[in-house]
């Protein structure tokens, strides 16, 4: 006999509200270009090209000349600047129009995010890029994204109206488990890539750990598939979390050649250079952000069953 309960997150009913559902995939998009800017920055060497913090050549607003590392370093503060400004917006909007209240605390939770990233930013450019400092700034970067996909997630119609398809797991590890774990490891490789990109460790433990990326995203891509294929909301990310796994080795590959085995003795970052570079932490961003997805999917759709026993002395699965 089976046993299943409703996710929590279906516990307060709630109307689909399409304005604040689309200004949230507006902000996730918005975040989505800020972390191609900060790699672009990155990536050109112009993290100080802006040499003060919160000021810019000594103004909050004014733009200075277009030349130089500065044209990366600038734009890249001035979408910080207007994706604050949205999450501000969104976590007021949230807070009054939403009846969730775990959602409205995730709003807030948007909010002081951005706002540790903007202090990480500045501290960047005061202390002068150390890589632990820079390596945050990039973490909680990635951090915000997954929590703006999120809102967005959680606001949309399918998500508010449609009722679970639920199928227990027996299997152990369960599909959650390995979901978590797969984010885990994105976490790792992002950390590690950041330490590479901002010279606070070699390329070796990158590299490395990429191999052990591979083969965790890849068994719960293919347990997903597999099992719960006929789950529309499971199918989709896992999916795309497969392919996008795929094209990040590849892009990872050519970040290789260019900027390691190609490019170590450039004067400047080359061209080729630039673009794997910044295409590779653009895709490394939404594999993030869809193994978050299916995270909450899984959680939602597939959750982990397991032994009760009842008064005859057999075992029945339920629902966790």
């Amino acid at each position: 006999m089976y046993r299943t309960k409703e996710p929590t997150l279906k516990a307060v009913a709630t109307p689909y509200n399409r304005s604040l559902h689309r200004f949230a995939v507006f902000t996730a998009c918005v975040t989505f270009v800020l972390i191609v800017a900060g790699a672009l920055v990155t990536s050109n060497d112009a993290g100080l090209s802006v040499p003060d913090w919160p000021t810019s050549f000594g103004y909050l607003i004014k733009v200075p000349h277009w030349v130089g590392g500065a044209r990366f370093e600038w734009s890249h503060r001035m979408i910080a600047g207007f994706v604050a400004t949205l999450t501000v917006i969104l976590a007021v909007w949230t807070w009054l129009a939403e009846r969730r209240r775990w959602l409205r605390l995730l709003a807030l939770a948007a909010f002081g995010t951005v706002l540790a990233q903007a202090v990480l930013g500045g501290l960047t450019v005061l202390f002068y890029q150390p890589p632990a400092v820079s390596s945050a700034h990039a973490a909680v970067a990635q951090t915000f994204f997954c929590i703006a996909v999120a809102i967005a997630l959680f606001t949309g119609r399918q998500w508010v109206e449609e009722v679970p398809q639920i199928e227990l797991d027996t299997r152990r590890p369960s599909l959650i488990t390995l979901t978590l774990l797969s984010i885990f490891v994105l976490y790792v490789q992002l950390i590690l890539g950041a330490m590479f990109r901002h010279k606070g460790m070699t390329w070796l433990p990158h590299v490395l750990h990429a191999a052990i990326v591979t083969i965790v995203l890849t068994w719960t891509a293919v347990r997903a598939l597999s099992l719960y294929s006929k789950i529309e909301a499971v199918r989709r990310p896992a999916v795309i979390m497969l392919s996008l796994l795929i094209a990040q080795l590849c892009l990872g590959f050519m970040a290789f050649l260019t900027r390691v085995a190609w490019g170590r003795d450039a004067a400047q970052p080359e061209l080729p250079m630039v673009i794997s570079t910044v295409a590779h932490v653009a895709v490394g961003a939404l594999l993030l952000a869809t193994a978050a997805v299916l995270a909450i999917q899984v959680w939602r759709h597939v959750p982990v069953a397991f032994e009760e026993l009842v008064p005859s002395g057999q075992r029945k699965p339920v629902a966790a």
